[in-house]
Order: C-alpha cells, then structure tokens, then sequence
C-alpha cells in the first residue's frame, strides 16, 4: 500500500481545524458587534460574561489540538516505519469521520450526551490505532524470526 495515503486523513483533520479556528473570530467580532463582549473580556481567556455560543468554538478548536496530537505522530510514525495498510487507513478516516462529527455536535446542537458518546468512541478508534502499531513494530518482529 501507498504510504503516503496516510496524510489524507491527516489534511482532513487539519482542514477541520482551521474551519473551526475561523469560527472563533467570527462568533467573537459578532458578539462583539451585538454588545455582548468587550475586548477585555478576552484579555486572560475567556471571561464569564462570554456567552456560551461565543466560547464553544474556541473550547471545540482547542479539542482539536489535544488528543489529535496523537493521531498525528501516530501517522507520521506508521509513516516513517512503513506500517501503513489498510486496517490503519481505515480506522485513520474513521477517526477523522468522529472527530468531525464531534465538532459539529459541539458546534450545533451541542447535546453533551450525543458529544460524549462520540468523542468516547474516537478515543477508543485512536487507543485501538495505537496498540496496532505498537503491536506490529514491537511483537510481530519477535514472532518474524
């Protein structure tokens, strides 16, 4: 299999990440606009007079960088060690597929439920992505011998 597939899934979740980036502007310059927010309400974070639908793209692109992290040196390790196939890419678009539903939970409708479940499952494919590959570069070479 083609290697380099695996940067597909990272791209898309990379563009994910820079369409919720752009939400935070947004959302902030409107509420801004409506007299909701003052700049100052932003000079240690987020203030408590932020509304709610003001600070859920911010709190959801943060989501975007913590975990993933791992599902980027994930790749770039099945990457470099020539372990992609494809159960990994797979299991790569399917995270991708849960992380982008769980932006668009968070960023709609934003039953926590319905997030939870969703965020839980993509920590589980994420989890079940890294035991793979640490199977196949650290056990499946002592039984190659």
């Amino acid at each position: 299999m083609r290697q380099e597939l695996i940067f597909a899934p990272m791209g898309a979740l990379v563009v994910l990440t820079f369409v919720v980036l752009t939400l935070v502007p947004v959302r902030r310059f409107r509420a801004a606009f409506a007299g909701k927010v003052r700049a100052q309400d932003f000079k240690y974070g987020e203030s408590a007079r932020v509304p709610g639908d003001v600070s859920i793209p911010n709190r959801n692109y943060m989501n975007l960088l913590e975990l993933p992290l791992l599902f980027y040196v994930l790749c770039l390790a099945q990457y470099v060690t020539a372990q992609v196939g494809m159960v990994t890419l797979v299991l790569a678009w399917v995270y991708v597929a849960l992380r982008a539903l769980h932006s668009l939970i968070h960023l709609t409708r934003n039953n926590v439920m319905h997030r939870l479940v969703v965020f839980a499952a993509s920590n589980v494919v994420l989890g079940t992505m890294w035991v793979l590959f640490l199977v196949a570069v650290f056990v499946r070479p002592l039984f190659a011998a």
